[in-house]
């Protein structure tokens, strides 16, 4: 080897800490295994240009190992950290690793020697020769156990703990359990430790039953398809359950449970035999997985990814053979509409196409499979189950709706748009089937939500859809708000009706912040937000969070149409009310109350500052605990202080010039200004008035501080204050602009032609 102390000191810091920690095993005479010391390893190229693996001792800098890597060696991976392997007749060694991807390393390291696949977990076929013990043998490093010459003892009860301890001992030991499932396979071993156990629960020999559970549930975690091919084949797999009902811990009568409660049940005839084999052992194998094995936690997901795998195939054979099966798909679609379907058999069928629908979409093949169904009329099935009165029914109807959605959801709105706009009855459009049903559940509504999300929408497709929904949709929604909220406190204020309304609260919550000009418009001529803050009297608190929520992300826009409108309407006058009533409790409608009011302050949103300060000062003013009100009414008063020579409102700059903020409505001919200040001044033109706003800028082409210079003053103090800059020869809007709240005097805005 090429000088080792130089290795030593150029080994990488991590490599030194933990990645390639690894302790050195070898098996003395006595079969046991010796630890050898504690080092770290690397894949080295010796003086010859043979790669060796190398050992160095963490504590002195010794070399523990130096072992060339032979291509015709039969290394082992074992455990994900556990590398085993033999030189020469009398020398096995192990290496395990302190971490995995250290092991993952030096095991593509000795693959790429010997020409191997890394996924393999042996680079050797292991040899099979019976009359030869040690070739059979594999062993795993561990000071204290002694490992036993490998061999089946005979099927006997005397002998099953010993089979139980041999079946025990191969966790993660590759070669003796290829061993194992390889003489099971050839033999009927199986079928004779099945043997033992009729006889022993004939017997009622407890001790006997509780050997034969810890062998099959170690033959069945080693993980292998071909083995699990003959436990859960027709003939062995009731008995393989029966064996699992005795665990130490206490019986569980599996069996009894399948025979007498988990019926199955053909809706519709099934005319292949093998299909129905399939459909049992594949309901059986997932009962073994779910109940009669420990739970996940106790073992290693990894240790089972074979079972699941063995499942998932069965389940898409399952699948497939029923969707290919034109004749049943158009009789299983057909029953389900026919009105002449008793009421019985129809919730047979639903339950049935719900279970198809549960099957399908654990499996890779469920677009496949929704395509399918929706071929043959699965959402106008959907429709015509949820206007039945009954409630299993209507619940399945709904999760193979969700399957849809959640899977699929353009085609659920593309349908909605198109096969459903001519229906002159807006109870009959599957939408509002679906939020009727969901409102009745109490349900959150999830599917809605993923339904309304633009994020899930192509951009043509979800303006009509959007359209479509708050046109014949919305009502349906905001329905349960509007019955309950006729007068100033709700009308019922039971549990359930609280539940309903605060999920109509969170989705409309989620409309407004979404669907900007849609629900802007609802709101407006629905007065939405005002049906909303009717519920803070309401005696359930997490209600009247939810009203406070949706009022906070009205706020959080941060838009003039909205902010006008609450002040219109005063809506924060309960808001305040409720907040005076809660007192000085430390709660969460108190920490919310100020916390929104605390965001109007910190956002200087000007209007809602003013409003709140000129109508609720009063009720305000006392509350000293948090400085929240008293900020707002500093910032008022900076707001509206006479002959204030700078301006809070200064929201940017053009060039050399300070700009400052006009706000203004428009009454007939009239603007009234609501903010001035500052030498130059510009508009800020709310959104009402985009038509005003383009026409200055397109007609007269004039930046905002422009338009001042325009203005003629009639009186003298404000001609000095704002001196008249050059005409400008521009069309500008006639009428007469007056400030109030600071002084109130006559501007001429004058005609002129460009």
């Amino acid at each position: 080897l090429s000088d080792l102390s130089s290795f030593i000191m150029n080994m990488s810091t991590s490599e030194a800490n933990t990645r390639r920690r690894v302790k050195l095993y070898m098996l003395n005479e006595e079969r046991q295994w010796d630890d050898k010391g504690t080092g770290h390893v690397s894949a080295l190229y010796t003086e010859q240009n043979n790669i060796a693996l190398v050992v160095i001792s963490e504590t002195d800098g010794s070399c523990l190992l130096e072992s060339k890597i032979q291509s015709d060696t039969a290394y082992q991976k074992q455990q994900e950290t556990l590398i085993v392997w033999s030189e020469g007749d009398n020398m096995d060694l192990a290496l395990s690793f302190q971490e995995k991807a250290g092991c993952d390393d030096i095991w593509e390291k000795i693959c790429r020697v010997q020409g191997k696949d890394p996924s393999v977990e042996i680079t050797q076929d292991v040899v099979d020769e019976s009359d030869d013990a040690d070739d059979v043998e594999s062993y795993t490093p561990n000071t204290s156990q002694s490992l036993q010459t490998f061999e089946l003892p005979p099927c006997e009860l005397s002998r099953l703990e010993e089979i139980a301890e041999l079946v025990g001992q191969p966790q993660g030991i590759l070669q003796k359990r290829e061993r194992i499932v390889a003489i099971l396979e050839r033999t009927n071993y199986l079928r004779q430790l099945v043997d033992l156990f009729r006889k022993a629960e004939d017997l009622e020999d407890i001790e006997s039953l509780h050997h034969l559970y810890e062998i099959f549930r170690q033959l069945i975690l080693f993980n292998k398809q071909n083995l699990y091919e003959i436990l859960f084949s027709d003939e062995l797999i009731m008995e393989v359950i029966g064996i699992l009902e005795y665990s130490p811990s206490g019986r569980t009568r599996h069996r009894e449970f399948l025979k007498n409660q988990a019926k199955f049940k053909e809706v519709l005839p099934l005319h292949n035999p093998e299909l129905v084999n399939k459909i049992h052992q594949t309901y059986r194998v997932q009962y073994i997985q779910d109940c009669c094995l420990p739970p996940p936690c106790l073992f290693d997901d990894q240790t089972m990814h074979v079972l699941k795998s063995f499942i998932t195939l069965n389940k898409i054979e399952i699948i497939s053979a029923l969707q290919d099966d034109e004749e049943f798909m158009l009789q299983l679609f057909n029953r389900l509409k026919s009105p002449s379907t008793s009421e019985a058999y129809r919730r047979e069928l639903a339950l049935f196409v719900k279970e198809f629908c549960n099957l399908s979409v654990q499996t890779d093949q469920k677009d496949n499979f929704l395509n399918c169904l929706f071929s043959h009329g699965a959402l106008s099935t959907v429709e015509v189950l949820l206007m039945f009165d009954d409630r299993d029914v209507k619940a399945a109807a709904l999760e193979i709706l969700h399957a849809f959605v959640e899977n699929q959801p353009s085609v659920v709105r593309e349908y909605v748009y198109k096969d459903n706009h001519h229906l002159p009855d807006d109870n009959r459009i599957l939408i509002n089937l679906m939020i009727t049903q969901l409102l009745n559940d109490s349900d959150p509504g999830y599917m809605l939500r993923m339904l309304i999300d633009p994020d899930n929408m192509n951009n043509t497709g979800g303006v009509s859809f959007l359209s479509f929904f708050y046109k014949r949709c919305i009502g349906t929604l905001a329905k349960p708000l509007f019955d309950n909220t006729v007068h100033e406190k709700p009308l019922h204020d039971d549990y359930h009706t609280a539940l309903v309304l605060s999920n109509v609260l969170e989705l409309l919550t989620f409309c407004i912040e979404n669907h900007a000009y849609h629900m802007k418009n609802y709101c407006l001529h629905r007065d939405v937000v005002k049906r909303v803050l009717t519920l803070l009297s309401s005696h359930h608190k997490f209600l009247v969070l939810g009203a406070l929520r949706l009022l906070r992300r009205v706020v959080n826009l941060k838009e003039e149409f909205y902010n006008r409108y609450l002040v219109k309407n005063n809506l924060f006058k309960p808001v305040v009310e409720l907040f005076i009533s809660n007192g000085h409790r430390y709660n969460m409608i108190d920490s919310a109350i100020i916390e929104l009011f605390d965001y109007i302050r910190a956002e200087n949103i000007n209007l809602l500052i003013t409003h709140v300060v000129e109508k609720h000062w009063d009720s305000l003013k006392g509350v000293t605990y948090v400085q929240t009100f008293t900020g707002l009414k500093e910032l008022y008063d900076t707001l509206h202080r006479p002959n204030r020579t700078d301006s809070p409102l200064v929201f940017g700059q053009q060039g050399s010039i300070n700009v400052y903020v006009l706000q203004f409505t428009l009454s007939r001919s009239k603007l009234i200004v609501t903010r001035i200040g500052g030498y130059n001044v510009t508009l800020k033109y709310i959104k009402d008035f985009l038509s005003v706003e383009a026409f200055l800028h397109r007609r007269c082409r004039a930046e905002p501080y422009e338009l001042m210079s325009l203005v003629q003053f009639r009186n003298t103090d404000c001609a000095q204050r704002f001196p008249p800059q050059p005409r400008k020869s521009v069309t500008i809007l006639s009428g007469i602009l007056r400030c109030v709240n600071w002084i109130t005097w006559p501007l001429l805005i004058e005609r002129a032609q460009i």
